[in-house]
């Protein structure tokens, strides 16, 4: 009770701390939530919106059956999960975060993994999507393309290492045997339909609901970028930034890097993308040290990340105390891992630089698209969004009168 009551005064202080400080620095809380909005504007709503939406709809048309059917044999053995978290684990790769959080908590909900699993399944979902990795922080950041495989395998290889950890909580469930191949597919097509049937609803309902779904999430993302790039101004104004980074350069400094890492991180600590931008453009550091850090910087991922997954997940009812141990886990295990592949790709052939660079082109190309077209996707879908509420709105009024 004791504790309960300490969490309390402690969130009240902290609430009215920031209002206080919101009014003593005006200016610098309207530079950082409208640095914060102007990165979901321009690049985090147009980059998740259609991910978002193409995983509810394969919920809906039972894609995520026919994936966990398939899945099964890999996901048992490795991380003791049931097969649909094969498809969350694929859909957090490729959009990266928080959608593995969004899509695990889809899953529980709609009863198709337990409690336990959807918690320790969300604490390994968690990535950068390729397009931030190869193009923003490789090509973009760092101006080396070749580096976003050694960000990519050392951030995908944490993740994996965090799963394998979390493999071992929990209580053992009875092993499932595996059938023949020809006989699981026709299996997962047969539980894929079947899956449509019961949830058989039109197609306009149908993305209608996914569209809704999506840009309501969307908006509390872009709630969270911006509370956290406000609350980052704010605390350099007082001195806590300052604070911070001479405690990390103590850190960097006892375990042989360059003490000028501290400053560096420090943003990186509540928005991923500034973090991994100051630590890119802090050129007398060695580069192997600014890719170790910045690899360990994607798997913690940041404060505001973090919140968004831990609102998602306490929205359906599950704990984020796995998802936060996981994200101390995949810092060290990516920054781990980034120090090896380093050597292998960067002192290695030259044919595997040229290789990541052909992977970076795309994603560059991508990237300029987004930067273009984003604030105009985001304003098109919007619009798209009110009129659906409006509709529905208009529906519902008028059947309560009749």
């Amino acid at each position: 009770m004791n504790r309960s009551k300490g969490l309390t005064y402690l969130l009240a202080a902290g609430s009215v701390a920031t209002a206080y400080l919101m009014v003593r620095f005006p200016n610098a809380a309207v530079h950082g939530s409208l640095q914060g909005l102007t990165i979901w504007w321009k690049q985090v709503f147009p980059a998740l919106f259609p991910f978002f939406v193409l995983a509810e709809l394969m919920i809906g048309f039972g894609v995520v059956n026919f994936a966990g059917v398939l899945m099964e044999p890999i996901m048992r053995p490795l991380f003791r999960l049931p097969g649909v978290g094969g498809f969350v684990l694929m859909m957090g790769i490729v959009s990266g975060f928080p959608a593995g959080a969004r899509i695990t908590a889809d899953l529980y909900k709609g009863k198709k993994i337990t409690k336990t699993e959807a918690e320790r399944l969300a604490s390994f979902t968690n990535f950068s999507n390729p397009l931030f990795l190869f193009s923003v922080t490789a090509a973009g950041f760092f101006h080396q393309a070749s580096l976003g495989i050694v960000f990519a395998l050392s951030h995908y290889i944490g993740n994996i290492c965090v799963g394998l950890a979390m493999r071992f909580l929990g209580k053992k469930n009875k092993e499932t045997h595996t059938a023949a191949s020809h006989s699981i597919l026709m299996h997962a097509l047969d539980s894929m339909h079947q899956e449509r049937i019961a949830h058989n609803e039109p197609f306009g309902k149908r993305m209608g609901d996914a569209v809704v779904a999506s840009v309501s999430t969307l908006l509390s993302i872009g709630g969270f970028i911006a509370l956290f790039s406000m609350l980052y101004q704010l605390l350099v104004q007082v001195g806590i930034v300052s604070l911070l980074s001479t405690g990390l350069s103590i850190c960097f400094k006892v375990i042989g890097f360059s003490a000028d890492l501290g400053s560096a991180v420090v943003p990186g600590l509540f928005e991923l993308t500034i973090g991994d931008s100051k630590v890119a453009e802090a050129t007398v550091i060695p580069l192997i040290e600014r890719v170790i850090v910045v690899c360990g910087l994607l798997g913690f991922c940041g404060f505001s990340i973090q919140a968004q997954a831990v609102s998602i997940l306490s929205q359906a009812g599950l704990s984020s105390r796995l998802f936060l141990i996981g994200r101390l886990l995949q810092m060290i295990f990516s920054s781990t891992a980034a120090f090896f592949l380093y050597h292998i790709f960067q002192k290695g052939s030259r044919s595997a630089a040229q290789t990541a660079f052909v992977m970076g082109e795309p994603f560059e190309a991508l990237t300029h698209r987004t930067a273009e077209f984003g604030p105009v996707t985001t304003f098109v879908i919007l619009i798209i969004f009110i009129c659906i509420l409006l509709r529905r709105l208009g529906t519902h009024a008028h059947q309560l009168h009749r």
